[in-house]
Parts: C-alpha cells; structure tokens; sequence
C-alpha cells in the first residue's frame, strides 16, 4: 500500500525524502506492506469501532447535531526514536521547571517582573493572572501538576514548542485507549518492536495527586471535580477517575463544613484531601471568581489557602498559558535556571509593540494569527488559506485590542501517511506530550498525535475536524 505514497516536500515522520522508511518504522512499514488493501482497511474499521464501543468521545458546544462524538482514529501511528525522544523529554522537563517557578514567582515576590525581564503590564492584563491568588503556597511548591505542551515539526525537522497547556489539559484518555486499540490491531508489529508503554499514566497521575496531601494522613481521599456530562472532556474526567480508582464528583458534591472540603455520600460527610480539578478558574468557586458560577464549590479558595486541601492544577496557572508569556518562554528559562532552552519557541510577533504590529498588518496573508486565551482552533486565522474579508476582521480585532493577539509565521507541519478511503495519503500532525510534577517530573513516552484530516489543513484540533494516532516511541 506504501508504494504510491508520496512524501512530498514535507517532513514526513515514517519516511526519508528520498521514500525509504526511516529505521524506527522499517519493521511497521514491512508489516503494512505485507497486509491486503481490504485487511489494512478492516482493521482500521475494527479499530474505530473498538474505539466507538468504549465511549471515546468528546463534546463539541457548537454542535446542535448531538452532545458527544466519536473521535476519529487512524491506525497508521506516528514512531519518535528512543535518541530523539530522550531529547525532547529533556526539553519538556527544563520547560515545565521554569514555568513552575515562574508561576511561583509571579503570585509571590515578582522579582522577574521588577528585574524588568518581562513587562508587568502584560502580567496584570492576563486574563489568566488572578489578584486572589497572590501570596499562594501550594504543596511542596508545586503549581503545574499536569501539564500538556504542544509540539510541531517545521519542513526540515526541527522542533518548536507551539504552546503550553497548564490549566485543565486535556487529551491524555485517548492516548492511552488507542495504546489498547492498536495492541489488539496490529498485534505482531508489538511484538517485533521495542515501543515504550504509556499504560502507567493513571499510576504515575495518583503518585503525583497523592504526593500533594497533607502530611500524616494513613489514607488521603481523591477526587476528580467534572464540570459535568455536558463538557467538551467529560468522557476522560470519568476515565480517569475510574483509571485511578478515586471518585468523579461535580460542585455539587461537595461542601465546605467544619474548614475542610467534605464530599457527600450515602454515609454522611467525607474530607476530601486532594482534587484534581477539571474546572477552570473563573468557575471554581463564586465567592472569589465568577459569583453566578454553579459548577464550583463556595469557599474552596480559602480551605486551599490554609493549606486543609491541595487542588492540581493550582489556582491561577492560566497566566503560564497566555498566548503573549509564551513569547517570553526563553527568556523564563534563562533568569531563573540560567540555561538555554533546549525546545524553541515558533518565532513569535506581538501586537501589542507597535512596531510588530504594522509588521503583523502588512503580512496577514502569509502568517497564522492568535488571541492569547483561545484553544480548540477558535480565534485564530491561517493567512494563507483566508479571504481578504477574514484578513480585514482580524486587522480589526487587532487594532481593537493588540494585547490579545501574537502573529507567528506559517509552519510547513510534518506529515504521517492516513488511511484515506484504501489508500495512503500526508496529513499533518502535532504532539500533545504529558507532563507530571509530583516528586519528580515524568514525561509519559510519546503523546496525543494530533492530525488534520481535511487535505491541506493546518487545523488538526477535534472540534476542527482532527482526529488521532497512536505514538510509539521506539529504541
């Protein structure tokens, strides 16, 4: 099936330049080619209904055609060298180091602020930057419990980190269901293969969460806080849960009595030591965020505060995911653990500096453009592949408010072959790695593979039309 695949001028994650399989997937690509057309296209069926059967799904809040879809899934996956991977975990550890002592710095001291090493102002216009959560001292110093970074590839292999994801990451279930899937799909390629397993996730999610209760206690109670059935997530909020044997509750489970938050249940009130909440801020309690919020729970903020509750992610990491700090990323790493970074950032323009805003304005046709708090693919324009009228609107948008937007230039994204119809054809793909920080940092081998199945897309977000592939990292 690989002999009329095509390359292209793309950087293509299975394959040389010149059409011959890189050697981390020679033995998957001999397997493929050893399979009929009609037996490669029925296990990529079969996959999908597995898939399908288990309930993997996410919401999409636009969509008035059903609340959950099924996320769709190729069964060609995406394969990074043990060498290569070694590096980008360095990479991701160094990141997530800075970040956490950014964070640190920036609700306590904010030394990196009057060292002027970023501007202050773009710290107190951050939609992220929350004044109630100043003076803050989460367990063991730890803000960034879980974090989700996304990584591209650029036309001639290289790296770049896109963006960080340290609120409420998402995406890490499907990792680990479509490690299940492709282990009963393509069986015999496992077993001639070195792939590094992901299946200790959840195991490696509860050590972290449990490292954050409060010392002394035998049996530290756990819980994952949902938004409820109708979020975009829901399906991974209740994986976990269940992955981790702990409770899924939603704000209205729980209560804060006596100075501790208690969970209810058919036996009375229960102290809950640890949440892992799945809530973002402004929703996470109405007497210090967002007062008509029902998702939350009354007087979380301060049980956090005197330290009788840990909650992961810690309150107020949104700022680390603001769109203009990731700007600064490089200049984060090197005041606080004075070294380099070790994954770039995309080459970065602020609207907000005047001078990058004309530069931004004149090149709308040949740059992506952002807002600094969107995900999911919205509030964002794909210069090469807009009108004049979108390009005229963000123009707008931009001079309405420079703060909320970055320009960065039009990436080539790598490429991996996808079962199109019977037969192989280049999307492109990113990659959603997950971090911990729990005694250590452990990055889980390999990641979310991200693809754009529409031909040509950039855009490979699931509520954009993306869909999935296992990654295997491979010695």
């Amino acid at each position: 099936m690989f002999a009329a695949y095509d390359p292209e001028d793309f950087y293509d994650e299975l394959f040389e330049a010149t059409g011959q399989p890189r050697p981390e997937a020679a033995a998957l690509i001999d397997r493929i080619n050893a399979l009929p057309v009609e037996d490669v296209v029925r296990r990529q069926q079969a996959a999908q209904a597995a898939l399908f059967k288990l309930g993997v799904t996410f919401n999409v809040y636009s969509d008035n055609q059903g609340t959950e879809r099924i996320l769709p899934f190729d069964l060609i996956p995406r394969i990074i060298s043990g060498r290569e991977w070694e590096w980008l975990e360095r990479g991701l550890k160094q990141r997530i180091h800075a970040l956490n002592l950014f964070l640190s710095d920036i609700y306590g001291e904010q030394k990196i602020l009057k060292d002027n090493v970023i501007p202050a102002e773009l710290i107190f216009s951050a939609s992220g930057f929350h004044k109630p959560c100043m003076g803050l001292q989460p367990p063991k110093g730890v803000w960034c419990h879980i974090t989700g970074t996304d990584l591209v590839r650029d036309r001639s292999g290289q790296w770049y980190v896109l963006e960080d994801n340290l609120r409420c990451p998402s995406g890490v279930s499907y990792v680990l269901e479509n490690r299940r899937v492709m282990k009963n799909t393509l069986p015999l390629v496992f077993d001639r293969m070195a792939i590094r397993p992901v299946d200790d996730y959840a195991g490696q999610l509860l050590e972290a969460l449990l490292n954050l209760a409060p010392s002394g206690l035998p049996d530290p109670t756990v819980v994952v806080l949902t938004p409820g059935i109708y979020n975009s997530a829901y399906f991974e909020h209740s994986f976990l849960a269940q992955q981790m044997g702990v409770e899924l509750v939603e704000g209205r489970d729980l209560i804060v009595s006596d100075g501790y938050l208690q969970m209810r249940t058919t036996k009375g009130l229960k102290r809950v030591d640890v949440v892992y909440r799945r809530i973002d801020d402004d929703f996470i309690d109405p007497q210090v965020f967002r007062s008509n919020s029902l998702l939350g729970v009354p007087g979380l903020t301060e049980v956090y505060r005197s330290g009788r509750v840990a909650i992961a992610n810690a309150l107020g990491t949104g700022v680390a995911d603001d769109k203009v700090i990731y700007a600064y990323v490089p200049q984060i790493i090197r005041y606080y653990l004075d070294e380099e970074a070790i994954l770039p950032n995309v080459p970065t323009y602020l609207c907000w500096e005047k001078d990058q805003q004309d530069h931004v304005l004149k090149n709308l046709d040949s740059l992506v453009v952002k807002s600094a708090n969107e995900s999911g693919g919205y509030g964002m324009l794909i210069g090469t592949q807009s009108t004049e009228a979108d390009r005229e609107a963000f123009a707008d948008r931009i001079q309405a408010s420079p703060r909320n937007y970055i320009a960065q230039p039009t990436l080539c994204l790598s490429r991996v072959p996808t079962l199109i119809g019977d037969r192989f054809e280049g999307r492109h793909v990113d990659l959603r790695p997950y971090i911990l920080y729990g005694e250590e940092i452990y990055v889980n081998p390999g990641g979310l593979t991200r693809v754009a199945l529409k031909k040509g897309s950039l855009v490979v977000n699931s509520s954009q039309g993306g869909g999935s592939k296992d990654t295997w990292v491979v010695a």
